[in-house]
């Protein structure tokens, strides 16, 4: 043994923890699974060969990464193992090839399934309800994410125990909680529209949700859950092979794999394997891979484990979906948002069973991080969205000439500025009303309930407006006729003048309204409400510069930057003078207005329930009134309304001291406050 071998040893264990660290603790990976698979391998490999060099802590001897110290611990009642891998056929037959000798069988009987690419996860049912649920974490101890996996939809919370003989005392049911594509493109898209960053794919989504210490924001990140086996079992005896143990499972109404099933011998493996690679593009999930187990659980026994995995079991995997290309160019496209997103032309290659030509490039700092140049030799990956990424660049294949990229300072789309605000990695336009790129999306925006609320203007007909060139700006609703509207699909002369109506009906408004449906970059309903409060028309507010509009409540430099960027385009300028001559109205009222308001600058919060009215109604009495309604109290607060089962809202005001109306109170203050405005 020479001395190089314990030196490699020790560099490929540093290596693989520090990426196992990466991809399972900060799900943020920094090398492809073909990268890392091959690394681990060269371990295995070199520990075989050396066993006196095996070390207890070698990540040859664990699964994954250690638990978050942000949650609890969890030990699991028995070990939550890891499989071995294979990437050829020859590893297969002599997989195959053992167990037939193990088991001294002419032919064993597999259970075969998708091997999916989430994070793998134990749930715990005692009496049939859900009590705990874990990451696998290091296989021995994971990290209890019950109230994160609570909001996974289709984990059911009561085991359906009817179905079976008798109830189970105790059951850990373990599985894969991994996000289905349409949902991970969804969700990408949302990061892009925040400006925040993006997942790397399914996977890295899925476990960055799971792992959220807010459930709240876990819930919306729409993840789905696929069991793969039973753990620990207590007063019930599961059935004798793996395949009935699963359908057990989908009786209690546990989600199992439909592409599961049950082959025998090696050409039935493989089989398999050629089968569900040819199906692997169309399933609704991502998997890496297909697992073989062998079926009766009693010979699973008798063949049992090594140290890290069962002998029974197999993971073959599938090639890695990376390619080698060139980039011809790189161009920017601009998202319903406004959103610019740099995108590399590249020669066609073929990549997981479809030719690319494109990949995203995702903002202009993922660009400068990977230093990616037109003329750059680079490793296309797959990674579960519809536009595929550039995974890294070849350096040592980079042409003389090859040119950076720099991010355009007009849209390519409609000539408009672009800006980005300190804090975001995107850069967006500012054409917001008239650039062809934004168009559905602003006008989906303008017609929604809380801004001008024209009732049936839904997304398939805002579609077919569009495409039709009926409307291009939100001015263009208001000179739509009965004849145009009825030749679209699914119209009809009936529902083209309700459409009209409604859109005649939207034409009387209030000014709140008016600037939220503007659709201007971080001006939400509320803060649409306060610039009303304080400018009173539009034409004032329209001329403020950032100055003073920061003299607004809750109204800082990146907002004010965000208004008067807006209206330094002189198109958006020209939509809003249409929208006023289409008709478009509301009452406009004197500078000094809003101060003669019986409530104007009072701040109110509402908490609990009110009987005599909803907590939209009482917000609209108490802002017509003048008032402000926040969210949360603090020593600005004048009045916290408390209903029904008010909360810790309630705890706080009493420990400021702030002025407390029960419903009774509230209603004798709007009553007379509205008397007093009207008599006024």
């Amino acid at each position: 043994m020479s001395d190089s071998v314990p030196q490699r040893i020790a560099h490929l264990r540093g290596e693989i923890k520090r990426h196992n660290y990466q991809y399972h603790t900060l799900d943020a990976p920094l090398i492809s699974d073909a990268e890392f698979d091959a690394m681990f391998r060269e371990l295995q490999t070199l520990e075989m060969q050396y066993p006196s060099l095996v070390m207890p802590d070698s990540p040859t001897q664990r699964v994954g990464a250690a638990p978050r110290l942000s949650f609890t611990q969890v030990v699991h009642r028995s070990p939550m193992l890891s499989l071995n891998n294979a990437f050829s056929e020859e590893e297969v037959r002599v997989f195959d090839v053992r167990n037939r000798e193990t088991l001294g069988v002419a032919e064993v009987e597999y259970s075969v399934e998708p091997k999916f690419d989430g994070l793998a996860v134990t749930l715990t049912y005692r009496d049939g309800i859900f009590v705990q649920g874990a990451t696998r974490g290091d296989g021995e101890v994971g990290e209890d994410v019950t109230q994160n996996l609570r909001t996974v939809r289709n984990i059911p919370l009561r085991l359906d125990s009817a179905r079976l003989a008798k109830p189970i005392p105790l059951i850990e049911i373990r599985g894969e909680v991994l996000m289905f594509k349409v949902d991970f493109i969804a969700l990408n898209r949302q990061q892009a529209d925040k400006g925040d960053k993006l997942f790397a794919n399914p996977r890295n989504a899925a476990a960055g949700s799971l792992r959220l210490l807010n459930s709240r924001i876990t819930s919306s990140r729409h993840l789905s859950f696929l069991a793969y086996g039973a753990g620990a079992v207590e007063g019930f005896i599961l059935p004798h092979t793996h395949a009935e143990q699963l359908e057990c499972l989908q009786k209690l109404s546990v989600p199992v794999p439909q592409e599961r099933h049950v082959v025998h011998g090696l050409d039935g493996l493989l089989g398999y394997y050629q089968k569900i690679g040819e199906l692997r593009n169309k399933l609704p999930y991502e998997i890496d891979g297909v697992v073989y187990k062998v079926n009766n659980i009693s010979q699973q026994t008798r063949l049992g484990y090594v140290s890290r995995a069962p002998r029974f079991a197999l993971a073959h995997k599938f090639p890695a979906e990376e390619a080698l290309t060139t980039v011809l160019d790189i161009e920017v496209q601009v998202g319903r948002t406004g959103a610019l997103t740099p995108v590399a032309r590249l020669a066609p290659v073929f990549v997981g069973g479809v030719t690319v030509t494109n990949a995203t490039l995702h903002n202009e700092e993922e660009l400068r991080r990977k230093d990616i140049r037109i003329g750059d030799t680079v490793s296309v990956r797959r990674a579960g969205d519809v536009i595929p990424e550039v995974a890294r660049i070849l350096l040592e294949r980079r042409p003389v000439d090859a040119r950076e990229f720099n991010m355009p300072r007009t849209c390519p789309v409609c000539g408009a500025h672009v800006t980005k605000q300190p804090d975001e990695a995107i850069w967006r336009c500012s054409g917001g009303l008239f650039c062809p790129a934004q168009r559905k999306q602003a006008l989906l925006h303008f017609a929604s309930r809380r801004a001008l609320d024209i009732e049936g203007l839904g997304e398939k007909l805002v579609d077919q407006l569009v495409e039709q060139k009926l409307v291009h700006t939100a001015a263009d609703l208001y000179n739509l006729n009965l004849w145009a509207l009825a030749q679209l699909e699914r119209m009809g002369e009936k529902s083209a003048q309700n459409l009209l109506d409604a859109i005649e009906h939207s034409k009387q408004t209030t000014l709140a309204r008016f600037i939220y449906a503007l659709g201007i970059r971080n001006v939400g309903e509320a803060t649409a409400k306060e610039l009303a409060r304080h400018f009173a028309t539009m034409d004032n507010f329209m001329t403020a510069d950032e100055t003073r509009l920061q003299l607004v409540p809750d109204i800082g430099p990146v907002v004010a930057q965000s208004i008067t960027t807006f209206f330094a385009e002189p198109h958006n300028v020209d939509v809003i003078a249409q929208l006023r001559a289409a008709g478009v109205q509301w009452l406009e009222q004197a500078e000094n207005a809003v101060q003669l308001l019986p409530l104007n600058a009072k701040v109110f919060v509402l908490t609990g329930t009110l009987a005599s009215m909803s907590r939209d109604e009482a917000k609209s009495r108490l802002e017509k009134l003048g008032a402000r309604v926040t969210g949360s109290v603090s020593q600005k607060t004048d009045y916290v309304v408390a209903g029904a089962e008010a909360g810790t809202k309630l705890s706080k005001a009493r420990e400021l001291n702030i002025t407390l109306l029960d419903e009774q109170q509230f209603l004798q203050l709007l009553n007379e406050n509205e008397m007093s405005s009207a008599a006024g």
